[in-house]
C-alpha cells in the first residue's frame, strides 16, 4: 500500500505546474493580518449560532484517526503506549504511597492527517496569504507567521450541502467534479442559504463509502470541487470550507483545471480555512443542513495544520 500511496502522491505532484511568483493581493483585513476569515467570528455571529441549538444534539465532525489509515504521502503517524517506571512488575507505590499504575503515549506524526484544518501558511502560489514570502515565514522550527496557534476559536453557523443526495447516489466517485452551479442548485433544493462568516461543508459520501472498504482507492483520488467552484464558495464569504474528503478539491482535477488550486483560492487569496475529512454522514442522513459549529484546535506554535474534531450542534 505504501508504494501505491507514494506513487499517487508523485502523480499528483507531477500533474501540478510549478507555482510561479505573482503579484499578491494584500488582505482586506490589513497588512499585518494573520487570521484571515476568522475575523468574521464576531460576538454577534457567535450569539446567532447558539440559537441554532434547538434539540441539544451533538455530533463529532472528526473521524477516528487510526495510525494505519492512509494519508497524502509521505504523511503518517506512529503511536506507542508506555508505562514509565513500571518495568519488571514495578508499580509507583514507592513514589506515591499507593498501588498506582499509569500509561502514557508517545506519538510521531504529521498534523495533516485525518480530520484536519489547513492553516493560512499551508499552501500558496509564489507567496502565502497576505503577501507573506516563504523565505520570511517558513522556518524549520515552525512558521514565524500564519501559524495555526493564531486561529481563535471558530464558533459559527454551519451549513451542509448534500451533493450525494442532489445526485441521487450514496457516494460520488473519484474524479467527479462539483461545480459552483451544482452547489448553488443543491443548496436551493435543500433550503440552504448563506451568510457571511458561515462554515460551509459538502457531503459527497466518499469517506463513508471508501475509507474502510478500500483505503488505497480512498486516498488515491476523490470527488470534489473544481477550480471555479472554489471561487463560488469564496464569494459566500465563509470562515471555512470543508468536505468529507481528504483534500476537498477533486482528484484527478477537472479537464483544464490545476490540481489543488482551490486551496490557493481559499487559503492564499481569501484567507478562508479548509476543513478536510469531515464526518458529515450523520448530518446528511438526518437532513441537518444548519447547525452550530464549534472548533478549538490544539494551539501548537508555528504549526501549519492540525488534526481536529469540530462539533456540530443542533
Amino acid at each position: 500500500m505504501r508504494k501505491l500511496l507514494i506513487g499517487a502522491g508523485l502523480g499528483l505532484a507531477l500533474a501540478a505546474s510549478p507555482a510561479l511568483a505573482q503579484d499578491c493581493q494584500p488582505s482586506k483585513y490589513g497588512a499585518d493580518d494573520e487570521i484571515g476569515a476568522a475575523n468574521l467570528v464576531t460576538p454577534e455571529r457567535v450569539m446567532a449560532a447558539t440559537k441554532l441549538v434547538k434539540k441539544g444534539m451533538t455530533h463529532p465532525l472528526g473521524i477516528v484517526v487510526d495510525p494505519n489509515m492512509p494519508a497524502f504521502p509521505p504523511r503518517g503517524m506512529m503511536l506507542q503506549i508506555v508505562s514509565p517506571g513500571q518495568q519488571n512488575g514495578r508499580t509507583l507505590g514507592q513514589d506515591f504511597g499507593w498501588d498506582s499504575i499509569y500509561n502514557d503515549d508517545i506519538a510521531q506524526l504529521w498534523f495533516g492527517i485525518g480530520p484536519q484544518i489547513d492553516g493560512l501558511g499551508h499552501l500558496g502560489e509564489g507567496t502565502y496569504y497576505n503577501c507573506n514570502d516563504p523565505k520570511d515565514i517558513s522556518a524549520l522550527t515552525g512558521l514565524t507567521k500564519l501559524g495555526i496557534h493564531n486561529i481563535p476559536p471558530l464558533v459559527a453557523r454551519g451549513v451542509l450541502i448534500d451533493i450525494a443526495k442532489h445526485r441521487g447516489v450514496e457516494s460520488l466517485n473519484a474524479g467527479d467534479a462539483i461545480t459552483g452551479e451544482e452547489l448553488d442548485a443543491a443548496a436551493k433544493a435543500q433550503g440552504v442559504t448563506f451568510k457571511d462568516g458561515d462554515v460551509i461543508l459538502i457531503h459527497t459520501g466518499w469517506t463513508d463509502a471508501k475509507l474502510a472498504s478500500d483505503p488505497t482507492a480512498w486516498v488515491s483520488g476523490e470527488p470534489g470541487t473544481d477550480n471555479a467552484a472554489a471561487v463560488w464558495l469564496a464569494s459566500k464569504n465563509p470562515v471555512a470550507v470543508g468536505a468529507d474528503t481528504w483534500g476537498v478539491d477533486v482528484v484527478p482535477p477537472a479537464p483544464g483545471d490545476k490540481v489543488f488550486y482551490g486551496h490557493v483560492t481559499l487559503l492564499k487569496e481569501n484567507g478562508i480555512y479548509i476543513l478536510e475529512t469531515m464526518n458529515t454522514g450523520r448530518l446528511a442522513a438526518e437532513g441537518v443542513n444548519e447547525f452550530m459549529f464549534v472548533l478549538g484546535q490544539a494551539r501548537i506554535k508555528g504549526a501549519v495544520q492540525m488534526i481536529i474534531n469540530p462539533v456540530a450542534m443542533w
